[in-house]
């Protein structure tokens, strides 16, 4: 899989990705992650990529110019899909990051200032996706969320498929239970003892018992 990741300030996702099992992943030629820095994509000589919006109000927008030339550069060398973080998007679900893992090419646009010119999203964007109900300074941080929860779907990327499997949200109502290690005892408080009678059984009724729940 290929996700292509364009900011203004890639070096946050190249650090990023330089740990774990995002690292191995990519040594393994599993994923393959291209960064874009959209200031080269710029026709200015300032490498100026927003301006005021329009109609005034506060802050910047980010100029449609560079935002064209990056995608359609990174189009002819692979088709893929278009993805802009937005806080009107769809939200993040894992079933969404499953759908997402299925694609041959991402092209990850990560906003920043007030937003993106509308002929961008109008023209270009596959898709709008928000994280959270919540506003970020910038799409990095949202690019990190995507790239590790994708990749996580990827064959190979986890060791025991199991792990994935069992995931909270793998599966809907799918909810992890509490998990100890050793000491068996610390400052007083001890495992159950169900966990530590070797019977399969009464494990997995004792899990499903003490699944945890989301609170709201």
């Amino acid at each position: 899989m290929v996700l292509s990741v364009v900011s203004i300030f890639p070096g946050i996702i190249e650090n990023f990705i330089q740990y774990g099992l995002l690292a191995k992943a990519i040594e393994k030629k599993i994923l393959t992650l291209d960064l874009y820095d959209l200031r080269d994509f710029a026709a200015n000589k300032h490498r100026k990529v927003d301006d005021r919006p329009f109609g005034g109000g506060a802050g910047m927008v980010m100029m449609p110019q560079p935002l064209f030339d990056a995608i359609e550069f990174i189009k002819q060398k692979r088709p893929g899909k278009v993805i802009l973080f937005s806080a009107y998007g769809e939200l993040l679900t894992q079933k969404k990051v499953k759908e997402l893992a299925k694609e041959d090419h991402l092209i990850l646009i990560c906003g920043r200032y007030e937003g993106v010119d509308q002929r961008v999203i109008d023209t270009l964007v596959d898709e709008e996706i928000s994280v959270g109900n919540y506003v970020l300074m910038g799409g990095e941080t949202a690019a990190q969320v995507v790239i590790e929860s994708v990749a996580r779907m990827l064959k190979g990327v986890v060791g025991k498929p199991e792990s994935v499997e069992t995931d909270s949200f793998y599966e809907e109502n799918q909810f992890a239970f509490p998990q100890y290690t050793q000491p068996r005892e610390y400052k007083g408080l001890v495992v159950p003892d169900v966990l530590l009678s070797g019977h399969h059984k009464d494990i997995i009724e004792w899990r499903k018992k003490h699944q945890k729940r989301r609170r709201t």
